[in-house]
């Protein structure tokens, strides 16, 4: 009975294991998949007026913007019909960045791709399920230079090129402006909970051999004490290998990592005590002495 019930848990081990891979595996293709690149499409009804794109490549540590290039395709009202290039002066301006985004071209030029931060807004503290939404973004084109005259503004379109990261853009109504929306992605979100899982595991594990060996139920064995140090000092490495790496002080840091090192130090003097128990002096054994040999009466 002890047998199978042993094999059973081996079995849903590996089951677990294996499930577990899996579902990683397919989150990471769906988020691989699924970005925007299938939100680009020649569009017939767009393709007579100017279109930005923005390439979104790069999160900043802060988590206070995201970096796009951006890429303008001027209409063709803005370009010479013979040689394809600006027929006038233009001024680009992007709403909603981080940094000033003017810039001017003259004719006979074409608007390159420009790297760009753009502002965002959200809650890192809920890692690994934060989102974070940027401002109303509007690209703005003044034909002749003239930025005194109100702008046009064209429409934008979105790729997704943020690795560990859902981005989307939505357009607001009544407006010829747009709102991105960027969320951690669920592959990237589950990846962290393994590794909270992993620090856990690690912390139960040291408990559970301490107090084994502190009730006599198993023998101390003095190699395991670098065993808890080295388990002490990879819990910072684990908690770096977070993706995203959350804010020290957040959540995860009061409820998990804390915790872990709190056991993993107390399993450390429960075993400590057990060396001290287990491993006392032997008493130092006083020979006996030999009685005097009484001399021989001559």
């Amino acid at each position: 009975m002890r047998s199978a019930v042993t094999r059973l848990a081996t079995v849903g081990v590996i089951v677990l294991i294996l499930g577990t891979y899996i579902a990683l595996v397919g989150l990471y293709k769906d988020t691989v998949e699924g970005s925007a690149p299938g939100t680009l499409s020649d569009n017939p009804e767009t393709a007579a007026q100017s279109m930005a794109t923005l390439t979104v490549e790069e999160m900043q540590s802060n988590y206070s913007a995201v970096v796009a290039n951006v890429a303008v395709a001027p209409g063709p009202a803005l370009l010479d019909p013979v040689t394809h290039r600006l027929k006038e002066d233009l001024v680009l301006r992007v709403r909603s960045s981080a940094q000033p985004s003017r810039k001017d071209y003259s004719p006979g030029m074409l608007p390159g791709v420009f790297p760009l931060p753009l502002t965002i807004a959200g809650h890192v503290e809920r890692w690994p399920f934060d989102s974070y939404a940027s401002g109303p973004i509007e690209v703005q084109l003044f034909p002749g230079g003239d930025t005194t005259k109100p702008p046009i503004l064209i429409p934008v379109r979105l790729i997704d090129h943020l690795s560990g990261f859902k981005v989307s853009m939505s357009k607001i109504p009544g407006q010829e402006a747009y709102r991105m929306h960027v969320r951690r992605a669920l592959s990237t979100a589950v990846f962290g909970m393994v590794i909270c899982g992993v620090l856990i595991a690690i912390a139960g594990l040291a408990v559970v051999v301490a107090v084994q060996t502190l009730r006599n139920r198993r023998k101390f064995q003095p190699p395991m004490t670098t065993w808890y140090a080295a388990m002490l000092f990879a819990v910072v490495p684990l908690r770096n290998a977070l993706p995203g790496l959350p804010p020290f002080g957040a959540w995860i840091d009061v409820t998990i990592v804390l915790w872990v090192i709190v056991a993993l130090v107390t399993a450390m003097l429960l075993y400590i005590v057990c060396w001290w128990r287990h491993l006392r002096p032997e008493p130092q054994v006083v020979a006996p002495t030999a009685d005097p040999v009484p001399a021989s009466s001559g």
